[in-house]
């Protein structure tokens, strides 16, 4: 029955529009016909020139002002009620030309009739279209899930107008704490308070709430969550208005909620000046611009307009990913930055050298490193090759190219180590704090900081993977905790430490409160609708599982501080005073290195990294692959 009319509406755009006007002038034609019936009483109307000429002028007019109000460019399926308003002022016009052409041409038009006409042509005119509106409405809610709006405020209402647009969601109800917008409707939604939940629940069974709020405070927003995790349905939100207005996310791009929302720490606006300071107008490198901190790195350096922004990168794959974002950035918010993508490793001296002295290079910023802790600990020679050489090799290219500022991104598993990774880290902060003793032009700085939330190797995207595939989700001990930092805020403080650095500094920065990476699972899994499962008999969702600790792994980090901790200018960066060593010192130390890693002298390696100041503690066992299977 109704395939001719859905064939009809997958027609070309000019066929429709034509269809429409031609409807539109029989429309309005019966409409002067009726009023002028209902007036007069009678079926049969007196029709002459001057009537004709009437009819014409009012067809005329009405098809006028309907093409320039738009309503033959709006899709009927997706018209709203402003539409209609649209309708009523053409309609009030064509009564005015129905009553002024009456008039000149001295037809046997009643003066009563055009408010007749009027009151008729709304319905002959509008109707059809409400219901096409109305028709569409219905088949495509049809099949789609419910969810429910968290937020009547402005994110809120363009959220549920796109969803009401689009085939993915059904919208069925909205929520919000402020008592003064419940009851009100918005797009046919009404507004209900927060604690009509459970009613609302049991009636349309959402299989989702969707957080449309933006605009409060970290604080605020991690309360509002904590309250929302007990409901029993997933939570999810939409993009930050930040994400919308510079086009890298669209408003109906939902998501799960970030990892700012699970911890709710607390950021600290940055200092425009310290992070303009070494990047504005300057051309800058990142190496590691494809890794998580990398490229945050870049994503901030682009906004301080700089004039080069080199990308050094070993993996192709990810080389290409910042890249083409970088220059999306650009383009929509027409920048003129050079964007470079080259590929090299790091240990290659040459390499680095040749694209720092063709591009003029500034600042580096050097991300590139292994950082998980189990593959260096079993990869032990390419961790130190990487970590501690390509740092010094890196370090020596920009010597000899005149950049004027070096920063490294460490870490605090360099404090005190346990394992290679974090010694091999320590070595490259000792080889900078040479390097800067040794009267170099360059400005050596090192940022230590903790685990940063999101990243590739952090436990928040393991742990939604494995909670979507219905688990269990592994911890590796039930008392195991970590700091944690977003990867915006970390990125934000090392370029504003690098502007606030004197030769040699070692940075360490504020990480807050540590955080029980159990705590952290289990808050997961209800902001996903589920529960936990404890034991074989439970009913719940999710298991979560122990796997003991990993090799090198520490149970508690240790605060993210060294010795001697003093603040600065900045109060979420401070610096510490650390053992070091001479330029001919270190470099004794690294040619010796240099020759165990050549000849796998696994234990030997073990050794120099002992005997020199890094604090490196191992648990006993030598973890490397190589060295077990010799």
């Amino acid at each position: 029955m109704f395939q001719p009319i859905l064939s009809l509406f997958s027609a070309k755009r000019v066929t429709k529009r034509v269809i429409t006007v031609l409807y539109d002038i029989l429309a309005i034609n019966f409409a002067l016909y009726v009023a002028i019936a209902l007036r007069t009483g009678r079926l049969t109307i007196p029709f002459g020139p001057e009537e004709v000429t009437s009819f014409v002028v009012t067809v005329l007019v009405t098809i006028v002002v309907f093409a320039k109000l738009g309503l033959y460019r709006a899709v009927l399926r997706y018209m709203i009620v402003p539409a209609l308003g649209h309708i009523a002022l053409a309609v009030i016009l064509s009564a005015f030309a129905l009553a002024i052409s009456s008039f000149y041409t001295h037809s046997y038009i009643h003066r009563s009739v055009p408010a007749i006409y009027a009151g008729i042509a709304v319905l002959f005119l509008g109707a059809p279209r409400v219901l096409v509106r109305m028709y569409f409405d219905r088949f495509y809610r049809k099949g789609k899930p419910h969810v429910l709006i968290y937020g009547a405020g402005a994110t809120g209402r363009d959220l549920a107008y796109a969803l009401r647009q689009g085939s993915e969601y059904h919208p069925v109800a909205m929520l919000d704490d402020d008592k003064k917008k419940c009851g009100n409707i918005i797009y046919g939604l009404k507004v209900y308070h927060s604690s009509e939940f459970e009613k609302l629940n049991g009636l349309y069974q959402p299989v989702k709430l969707l957080l449309a709020i933006n605009n409060i405070s970290t604080g605020e927003r991690l309360r509002l969550v904590n309250k929302l995790s007990s409901w029993p349905l997933e939570i999810q939100s939409v993009p930050s208005v930040e994400d919308i207005a510079s086009g890298k996310s669209s408003l109906t791009e939902i998501k799960d909620l970030e990892v700012s929302d699970l911890l709710g720490r607390d950021s600290v606006e940055p200092q425009e000046s310290l992070m303009k300071a070494c990047i504005e107008s300057k051309a800058i490198m990142i190496t590691g611009a494809g890794g998580s901190i990398g490229s945050e790195l870049c994503r901030q350096i682009v906004r301080r307009k700089p004039k080069v922004v080199l990308l050094f990168e070993l993996n192709e794959y990810n080389l290409y990913n910042i890249e083409r974002e970088l220059q999306q950035y650009i383009k929509f918010t027409k920048q003129e930055i050079k964007i470079i993508a080259a590929l090299g490793s790091v240990q290659h001296k040459k390499r680095l050298e040749n694209l720092m002295l063709t591009y003029e290079i500034d600042t580096v910023y050097h991300a590139a490193a292994y950082k998980h802790v189990p593959i260096v600990e079993h990869n032990t020679i390419e961790g130190i090759r990487n970590n501690i050489f390509g740092t010094w090799f890196t370090a020596e290219a920009a010597m000899n190219s005149g950049v004027s500022n070096f920063v490294l991104i460490s870490t605090d598993k360099a404090v005190r180590p346990t394992n290679v990774m974090g010694a091999s880290k320590r070595m490259a902060e000792l080889v900078l704090q040479a390097l800067a003793d040794s009267g170099s032009n360059t400005n050596f700085t090192m940022v230590r900081f903790g685990n940063v939330l999101g990243s590739s190797g952090s436990v928040v995207p393991l742990f939604r993977e494995q909670i979507k595939k219905g688990g269990p989700v592994t911890v590796t001990h039930p008392d195991i905790t970590r700091y944690f930092m977003l990867i915006p805020e970390a990125a934000q403080l090392v370029i504003q430490a690098g502007a606030i650095a004197h030769n040699g500094q070692v940075f360490v920065l504020d990480m807050s409160e540590p955080v029980k990476i159990l705590d952290l699972a289990k808050r997961m899994i209800q902001l996903m609708g589920l529960s936990e499962k404890v034991g074989e008999d439970c009913d719940g969702d999710i298991e979560i599982k122990f796997t003991g600790l990993r090799p090198g792994e520490k149970l508690y980090e240790e605060l993210l501080i060294g010795e001697n901790v003093t603040g600065t200018e900045h109060p979420k960066i401070m610096t510490a005073q650390e053992d070091k060593l001479s330029w001919p010192e270190m470099e004794s130390v690294l040619n010796e290195l240099d020759e165990a890693c050549h000849q796998t002298d696994l234990v030997k390696v073990r050794d120099i990294l002992l005997k020199t100041p890094t604090g490196y503690v191992p648990e006993g066992n030598i973890y490397d692959h190589l060295y077990k299977e010799a």
